[in-house]
């Protein structure tokens, strides 16, 4: 038998509190770390954002990680989309892409994300399209996605 607590996230994806109700006396409102203000819900359905899973007889280890979607009703947290959007906004700047390479890129980040049935063969077009540019555009895009792609498309990408 499991149970979750509700995390507390703020507006960039820093986990404050992933036992919100069992550990009341860490909450913040704002994050110490960016002061970007704090949730622990869902800003589309309003559904808690799941935190730490109880099991019986089972010692905690670690934080969880900040989900990049709503398990509820599937919207991107307002950290994934953030990300998607600076992944986006640095596609656009490089002008060592043609327009098309970088619509293949910025349609790729969104498959990248996603982890579904089509992530291996954005995870290609992705390292092909990158492999154009320098390497501190790759680290650029790194930084940026680390946090909102799985071990996968790390592994892949990245090594």
């Amino acid at each position: 038998m499991s149970s979750f607590d509700i995390a507390q996230i703020c507006l960039n994806g820093h986990v404050i509190n992933d036992t919100y109700v069992k550990y009341p006396e860490t909450n913040q409102k704002y994050c110490d770390k960016c002061g970007e203000k704090t949730i622990i819900s869902c800003q589309n359905c309003h559904t808690d954002i799941r935190g730490y899973q109880y099991f019986e007889n089972v010692i905690r280890m670690s934080m969880v990680e900040p989900p990049s979607f709503c398990h509820e009703c599937g919207k991107p947290y307002p950290w994934t989309e953030e990300k998607m959007a600076a992944a986006m906004e640095l596609a656009d700047l490089l002008d060592e892409l043609t327009e098309q390479e970088k619509d293949d890129l910025k349609k790729s980040l969104d498959e990248l994300v996603k982890d579904g049935p089509r992530t291996v063969v954005a995870a290609t077009k992705f390292k092909r399209i990158l492999s154009k540019t320098g390497p501190e555009i790759a680290t650029g895009f790194k930084d940026i996605l680390v946090a909102v792609v799985s071990e996968t498309v790390k592994k892949s990408i990245w090594g």
